[in-house]
């Protein structure tokens, strides 16, 4: 393991939405910017990510019109200069529409490409909202068993009471992917994890199938949102089904 164990001052998760027709673009930018981004002055640790629904983890989820930059930075100031930096003017420049959520980690566990990104966050209360990351990195060898059992966590999690939004996420269409879920509390995120029936069945078949070469899970405080919360796929009072969404 490498990296910082220090807990960071601040995270960002920039989502963009981009026409179809930039796809080549974003290719290219996909090509160039990761490197580019970790090395922008205040970057602690910085993952550039394609989305997609979180039903099937499969190149078929994919989401081509959206993507994504999760940012650990040294400062609120740095994070600040993001937006005039040379990636994030291309990603702007691409873009039909965009959001930021600022975050702040309460707790971690798990590895993200041999580092703990997130430090070791002490934990803590929050009356507001909160975002659960999920990555992790598929055995080739176990993928076809993980693959059969994502469809009914998806499902509940879609209905799930309280969730606000919700997307996979991934560094590669095969092998490589995770989730953002965005909570109206605390509490809505705990009900679903450890009391929702389809998950608790996920959690204890991840130990005994072994999916994963390497995983990670973090919560955050999120501290703001601004921008265009669609991108987001937004639901307004927590209820999916209230919104026709379920």
């Amino acid at each position: 393991m490498t990296g910082p164990t220090s807990v960071p001052e601040l995270v960002t998760l920039h989502v963009w939405r981009v026409p179809r027709s930039a796809l080549p673009r974003v290719l290219v930018r996909m090509a160039l910017d990761p490197r580019r981004l970790r090395a922008l002055p205040g970057v602690r640790f910085g993952k550039l990510l394609g989305t997609g629904t979180g039903t099937g983890f499969g190149p078929g989820d994919a989401d081509p019109t959206r993507w994504a930059a999760l940012t650990v930075w040294e400062s609120a100031a740095a994070a600040a200069r993001f937006a005039d930096s040379p990636v994030g003017r291309a990603w702007s420049g691409l873009a039909q529409s965009g959001v930021r959520l600022d975050l702040r980690p309460l707790t971690s566990r798990g590895e993200w490409s041999g580092r703990r990104p997130f430090g070791e966050p002490p934990g803590g209360r929050t009356a507001g909202p909160v975002l659960a990351l999920t990555r992790a990195r598929l055995r080739p060898t176990r993928a076809v068993t993980f693959w059969r059992a994502v469809p009914p966590v998806a499902t509940a999690l879609h209905a799930a009471p309280g969730l606000l939004a919700r997307f996979g996420v991934g560094e590669a269409p095969l092998g490589w992917q995770g989730t953002v879920s965005v909570w109206r509390d605390p509490a809505d995120l705990v009900a679903f994890a450890y009391r929702h029936p389809e998950h608790r069945a996920a959690i204890t078949r991840t130990d005994t199938e072994r999916w994963y070469a390497e995983e990670l899970f973090a919560r955050f405080e999120v501290r703001d949102v601004i921008g265009d919360r669609t991108v987001l796929g937004w639901v307004a009072d927590g209820d999916p089904a209230k919104d026709g969404r379920a």
